[in-house]
């Protein structure tokens, strides 16, 4: 009988933990660059009311407590030889590789940021509908590391607010990586394509049969 009763608690202990153990909202997914492709919406886009403003960036980062904004905390993580992190987070020293022009910078201030689909693009893609705390969210996004990278000046600004039916980077053995990227995130936020956009996307795609997209969606 007390056997019995032990092995009934033991079994509601197992219940019970199997309730409380939490698994992960999203699994990621990892799919051939044209089936990735084959997966975002088709849409017409419009940038009617973009303002960049609406998306608030840098924020405090993914660590408040570190002092360093978004822009830092990035630059931090994508150091090929790590800065030296001073006072107020002043970033001195370091080396990063930015892959879209094949280019060593050994400064942060030689460094943009550029969110892999800028926030103009996001917006004319269904980011105008989003709240604010999405749109901060997207724009300071560290979840995936795609989703901000930092290249030079130089090619950042060349890129602005191109999609890839316009614009691919300068070192055409990265087109294959940089168009997973795009429709990674793009699949991420649930951003739609419009169709000279996926027309690029398929040609590209077309070239790299061997390449992946990993991606989670976003919370």
């Amino acid at each position: 009988m007390f056997t019995t009763v032990l092995r009934g608690l033991a079994a509601a202990s197992l219940a019970v933990l199997s309730l409380t153990v939490s698994t992960p909202a999203h699994a990621a997914e990892v799919l051939p660059l044209s089936e990735a492709v084959s997966r975002l919406p088709v849409d017409i886009e419009s940038r009617a009311g973009y303002d960049r403003d609406a998306f608030k960036h840098w924020n405090k980062g993914d660590d408040p407590s570190d002092g360093c904004h978004t822009r830092s905390e990035v630059l931090i993580a994508e150091a090929v030889e790590p800065p030296t992190v001073g006072p107020r987070c002043r970033l001195t020293g370091g080396t990063w590789w930015s892959y879209y022009d094949a280019t060593w910078v050994t400064s942060a201030s030689g460094l943009d940021i550029d969110h892999m689909v800028p926030l103009a693009e996001s917006w004319d893609s269904g980011a105008s509908a989003w709240t604010p705390e999405r749109r901060e969210a997207y724009a300071n996004d560290q979840g995936a590391v795609a989703s901000l990278v930092a290249v030079t000046a130089r090619s950042n600004r060349s890129k602005a607010d191109q999609d890839p039916s316009t614009w691919l980077p300068p070192a055409a053995d990265v087109h294959c990586r940089y168009v997973a990227e795009w429709v990674g995130t793009k699949l991420r936020w649930a951003l739609a394509a419009d169709e000279a956009e996926m027309a690029a996307l398929r040609e590209t795609a077309a070239g790299c049969p061997d390449q992946s997209v990993t991606y989670e969606p976003a919370e």
